[in-house]
């Protein structure tokens, strides 16, 4: 079948809206935009797309394409090798006048088409129609391997390489990949220490224009994105992805080794190295390497001096977010964390996750060296000690040292306080 090119200019939607016999997909008819790289079997994907397109698809020169998938993607790639417009500004080449005006205005700085629910804007149409999905929460694009679902191509393309594990973009200094180039350059970033962008109303500076965009709304109180079954609204569009699975409590992502499973695909990747013992986050300025960069970011800051999580109740500053809601559970009494098979409730999430362990038995902490596994990583931290015999806990009435904490203990205990007497004076409140 010949491509159709008697309709006219720009009708291309209206075209196939109006086929009184819709083609089935059992005849291996496929379509192509003509505006773009875009190739389906779906007819009603096809008037989607051109539709998304809107003014500048009108501008095309010919209609979309069908025919087998062999003569459309022949006709693309002819059209593809004919590209007759040029920039004036760089070397680029077009093969239709609409899609170098909508290029023209990556140089002129031009969005002309405004979204009406918040400030954004777009050099393209089909840009701000993909943009209205994150407000009306409409994800049409359907994961084939999974529940997921997306409102764009791109983030439907990028997600299923993470079923095909394709992460082909590499970074240098650590074992992470990246299923995208733009995030391995704002990955890079966070090596060389670059942080080019920088918020205009405190000192705060980002590696990367999202996190700078998140940042802000901080300052503005703005939170666009908004729970459907809930209450909630949040900053960022991954927190309200993330808080959504409290609703539907799906949790695609399940581990290998154990029975755990997970609502995202990066809380896998990091449980794996519970497993693994990896630790590719490594310190600057002291042996001490971590599995998650967040980790690694808190223990900076024991080195800088800097805590930037200060207590409302108190004078008390911490390093880190965790240290300080624990912190203000100390003050409240509020143990929020219960076990659900014994009476025991925990201030922290992480307390309770290495409790419920005791019930599991589950010991993911093993020992590279010998057999020996842990439930808690403290305790392998402690066990590999003797193997390198290293002892930090040094007496500070006699020369001896210990591997454990506990041993120091002990010492003072049996040894070095053995026989004095060692007055416990009461607490006094002063009244005054």
């Amino acid at each position: 079948m010949e491509p159709n090119q008697s309709s006219s200019p720009g009708d291309g939607a209206t075209l196939l809206r109006e086929t009184s016999c819709p083609l089935k997909v059992t005849e291996d008819i496929w379509f192509a935009c003509c505006s773009c790289t875009y190739v389906t079997r779906d007819q009603h994907g096809i008037v989607s797309h051109l539709v998304a397109h809107g003014n500048e698809q009108s501008k095309c020169q010919h209609p979309p394409m069908s025919g087998s998938k062999s003569q459309v993607l022949g006709n693309t790639q002819k059209h593809k090798r004919e590209k007759p417009f040029k920039c004036k500004l760089c070397p680029q080449e077009f093969a239709y006048n609409s899609l170098l005006t909508c290029h023209n205005r990556t140089h002129l700085g031009e969005k002309p088409f405004k979204c009406k629910q918040c400030p954004k804007a777009y050099a393209q149409n089909c840009h701000l129609q993909t943009h209205n999905r994150v407000h009306t929460g409409e994800k049409p694009l359907k994961c084939k391997k999974c529940p997921q679902a997306f409102s764009d191509y791109s983030s439907l393309r990028i997600h299923n390489r993470m079923h095909t594990d394709k992460h082909p973009f590499k970074c240098k200094w650590c074992p992470k990949a990246f299923a995208q180039s733009s995030n391995l350059i704002d990955h890079n970033r966070t090596h060389r220490g670059e942080k080019p962008f920088k918020c205009k109303q405190c000192p705060k500076a980002f590696a990367q224009n999202s996190h700078l965009r998140s940042h802000s709304y901080l300052h503005t109180g703005e939170k666009p994105f908004k729970c459907k079954q809930c209450p909630k609204a949040f900053c960022q569009i991954s927190d309200l992805r993330r808080h959504s699975y409290l609703h539907t409590g799906e949790k695609p992502f399940k581990c290998k080794q154990c029975p755990k499973a997970f609502a995202q695909n990066f809380r896998l990747t990091c449980h794996n190295r519970t497993h693994t013992g990896e630790r590719p986050f490594k310190c600057k300025l002291c042996p001490k390497a971590f599995a998650h960069s967040s980790n690694l970011r808190d223990h900076n800051r024991t080195h800088t001096g800097e805590k930037p999580f200060k207590c409302k109740l108190c004078p008390e500053e911490f390093t880190c977010k965790s240290l300080l809601n624990y912190h203000i559970h100390l003050h409240t009494g509020e143990k929020p964390f219960k076990c659900m098979q014994c009476p025991k409730a925990f201030a922290l999430n992480s307390h309770l996750q290495s409790h419920n362990r005791t019930h599991t038995g589950e010991k993911p902490f093993k020992c590279k060296q010998c057999p020996k596994a842990f439930a808690k990583n403290s305790n392998l931290i402690d066990h590999n000690r003797t193997h390198t015999g290293e002892k930090p806990f040094k007496c500070k009435l006699c020369p001896q040292a210990f591997s454990h904490n506990t041993s120091l203990i002990r010492h003072y205990q049996t040894q070095c306080l053995k026989g004095l007497q060692v007055k416990r004076m009461p607490l006094k409140l002063c009244s005054e």
